[in-house]
């Protein structure tokens, strides 16, 4: 099944994490279809928390993809944005 979800980056205690297309049986932080945007969750100042291509999503989950539950709160939120 194709999914949504976070692959992690960034150094230790420093998080950082692309949101991407991948197959669920790939590992976390293995191949990937596409990436659809970033969450840096310590972003401070004028650094950029959340970036969603929400059509991208959008696309992908109407051919079947599945969210998990931290990037169907990050979607939300990236369209709470943009309106």
């Amino acid at each position: 099944m194709v999914k949504i979800r976070l692959s992690r980056g960034g150094a230790k205690g420093r998080p950082f994490y692309h949101i991407i297309v991948t197959d669920g049986r790939n590992a976390r932080d293995g191949r990937n279809i596409e990436r659809v945007g970033y969450f840096n969750p310590i972003a401070a100042g004028k650094d950029v928390r959340l970036e969603l291509d929400t059509a991208k999503v959008k696309a992908w989950v109407e051919k079947g993809a599945q969210m998990t539950e931290k990037v169907k709160s990050l979607y939300k939120e990236a369209n709470k944005k943009a309106a």
